[in-house]
């Protein structure tokens, strides 16, 4: 299934770059904005699927505080304050495994775009400060950019204020993005751009669907 998904992923590719590079002659910038371009129409495809999970984390990060009120209240009682946290669920309409099936059904999609960009022909073209696209930033910048974007798109969904939940997630994202910038020192730059970008997008769709809170 990786090679079907990744070899229809690649020929689209290459149709925005023959598109783009009709109207923009020098390979360097055509090949970049392809790949940005690439990673746009992209999660325009999921985001169907990354609305619905983006919603179902939100929900669920906003109800957490009475959810660890209810914990809190039949601490003595773990059956009936697992009753109750689902109950509260079902009251605030929000299932908890809402955000899993998008998720999942994206997993194969990433799987086969990390397959397309290790293999795609760069032709040696370069991208702004990075001298080839095929091979990691030297200057470390992208990873750099990999680590904070991933930080933030994770942020925004993470629980609000100071509970335990919130710092719990808050040092899983710390480490989530210090995983992947550490990651982005051997991938290839292409690679990395699309990912800096994705979370990007990931953190605009995230502010975007948030309530805003009434200001008085």
């Amino acid at each position: 299934m990786k090679e079907w998904l990744a070899g229809i992923l690649g020929k689209f590719f290459y149709f925005l770059y023959d598109i783009i590079s009709a109207g923009i002659t020098d390979k360097n910038i055509s090949v970049g904005l392809t790949i940005i371009l690439f990673t746009i129409v992209v999660k325009l495809f999921l985001l169907p699927l990354s609305i619905k999970q983006t919603k179902s984390s939100v929900k669920m990060t906003e109800i957490q505080p009475k959810a660890k009120e209810i914990q809190d209240k039949y601490k003595n009682d773990p059956q009936r304050a697992q009753q109750e946290v689902m109950k509260l669920y079902k009251e605030e309409g929000v299932n908890p495994m809402g955000g899993c099936l998008p998720l999942l059904i994206q997993f194969p999609i990433l799987i086969a775009l990390f397959y397309v960009f290790s293999t795609l022909d760069y032709q040696g073209a370069s991208f702004l400060w990075v001298p080839a696209l095929s091979k990691p930033d030297p200057y470390y910048i992208l990873p750099i950019l990999s680590t904070i974007t991933t930080y933030l798109s994770s942020k925004a969904m993470q629980p609000a204020g100071n509970s335990e939940a919130a710092k719990k997630t808050s040092s899983m994202n710390i480490g989530m993005a210090i995983f992947f910038g550490f990651m982005s020192l051997n991938f290839q730059a292409a690679l990395v751009l699309y990912w800096v970008v994705n979370n990007l997008l990931q953190l605009a769709q995230t502010l975007a669907l948030k309530p805003k809170k009434n200001v008085t």
